[in-house]
This record gives structure tokens, sequence and C-alpha cells, in this order.
């Protein structure tokens, strides 16, 4: 296992719910020194099926930090015991 910090963003390219999370998790992630993963979940039955109404969802591996907004507290909360 590596030990790359990596939020993955369950994501849809036509929601802008989720261009708005997005906009606001790069420079935060970027700052905690973590990189931003977006997964189109409509490129997967089995993603889109699970997240579907949910995205946008914010994990950090199977662990979900926020959906819909971003929760920096939640983020800047689990990115911190990591450092």
């Amino acid at each position: 296992m590596s030990g790359e910090r990596v939020l993955q963003v369950m994501s849809r390219n036509w929601c802008h719910l989720c261009h708005e999370l997005i906009a606001a998790l790069e420079p935060l992630a970027a700052e905690l020194g973590w990189s931003v993963r977006v997964v189109d979940v409509d490129q997967e039955p089995e993603l889109e099926a699970r997240w579907d109404e949910l995205v946008p969802v914010v994990l950090a591996g199977d662990r979900m930090l926020c959906h819909y907004h971003l929760d920096e507290a939640a983020v800047r909360a689990h990115c911190g015991t990591f450092g």
C-alpha cells in the first residue's frame, strides 16, 4: 500500500454541485498536502448504482467525509490525522 494521500470525489460531468465542491476542495487539499481524484460515476455502472443521488461525495479511502457540499472541517480533521 502506498502512502499516497488522495481525496476521491464521486462526481458527474453535468453536476453543478460537483463542480462547486471540486473547486472548493482542490485548494484545501493542496494546502493539506493531499491530491484530488475525480471519478465520473456515470462511466461505471457499479459506481452509479452506489452513489447515484449522493454525488458529489468526498471519500478518503472507504470513508465518506461529506457529500453535496464541502465540509471543510471534516476534511481538515481527517487529513490532519494523517499529517
